[in-house]
């Protein structure tokens, strides 16, 4: 057994309450036995597959977003990219009706049984759940003003938003224009940006009476036409918006930050030690990636 800083080419991840199947790279420094079993086999002893069946293979932003996730590693802590609804808080004129997510308690049954992890994280949430954000086009507005800020800075900006323009519709955001929104704080490129999503509403080029029947593949594919948005905020658009059970936000930071904490001791993961730890999710990713958003910071998950 390695020890040290020589790390062996594999290490087990703290994954699952199964058995040990596809063995992982083990954490410098520490004894693999104390780390816990890899990722479970089934009860046929095959291990998780790599990438979700039926999925897309995950890719990276688009560039535009990646400059915008872009963060200090040393100051991730304060300024890490963790999910749309940590930008600005949640207002109640944003939320349909607090409801739990109709899968939400079998996911949380469900996962606490096969990953050893998530068991110890859920019971202490309690009944604390994913809260649904109701209006398309606020959501996807709020996650543009989001992008590259602080938390403090997007909820001053959002504010300001509000404080000109009560009613956030496209129309009304296309009248206040590009110098009324710059004034509120943003930049002229992040002002293009919501007035170009908005225009994308009013002009019916999006799709959005037909995004709950549509997947999540093709509903990201049409909301990444629209300047600004990327990837990464499309998927928080399906996690928030459309409360979608199975989706897994690879580019987000603080996810990844979190499988490192939770699973690794806090040593770099990849992409693909990530997806491989969220493999034992399905299909219940959103799930799974709530909680690790919630293990990093307890307070503002749904803030």
């Amino acid at each position: 057994m390695a020890t040290g800083r020589k790390v062996p080419a594999k290490r087990a991840a703290r994954t699952t309450t199964g058995s040990s199947a596809a063995a992982k790279r083990a954490p410098a420094g520490k004894v693999a036995a104390k780390r816990g079993a890899g990722p479970a086999a089934g009860a046929n002893g095959v291990a998780h597959k790599l990438i979700a069946r039926g999925a897309a293979k995950p890719v990276r932003a688009d560039a535009a977003e990646r400059r915008e996730l872009a963060v200090d590693a040393a100051d991730s802590g304060a300024r890490r990219a963790r999910a749309a609804e940590a930008a600005v808080p949640v207002q109640l004129a944003d939320v349909d009706v607090v409801v739990r997510p109709p899968y939400w308690d079998k996911a949380c049954a469900d996962l606490v049984k096969r990953d050893r992890i998530l068991k110890k994280l859920i019971p202490k949430f309690g009944p604390a759940h994913l809260v649904k954000r109701g209006d398309p086009f606020v959501t996807l507005a709020r996650s543009v003003v989001g992008q590259q800020i602080s938390v403090a800075s997007a909820q001053a900006v959002w504010a300001a938003i509000e404080a000109v323009c009560p009613k956030l519709a496209p129309q009304q955001v296309i009248r206040l224009g590009q110098e009324k929104l710059a004034a509120c704080g943003l930049s002229k490129r992040k002002s293009d940006y919501i007035l170009d999503l908005a225009q994308h509403f009013v002009s019916g080029a999006l799709h959005v009476d037909k995004w709950t029947s549509m997947d999540d593949e093709a509903v990201i594919a049409e909301l990444t036409q629209i300047r600004g948005i990327g990837r990464w905020t499309a998927e928080m658009f399906l996690i928030f918006n459309l409360s979608r059970p199975d989706v897994l936000p690879l580019d987000d930071l603080g996810l990844i930050r979190a499988i490192s904490v939770n699973y690794f001791s806090g040593e770099p993961v990849t992409r693909s030690e990530a997806r491989e730890v969220a493999a034992n999710w399905e299909p219940w990713r959103t799930v799974a990636t709530w909680y690790m958003w919630r293990s990093l910071d307890p307070e503002s998950a749904d803030a």
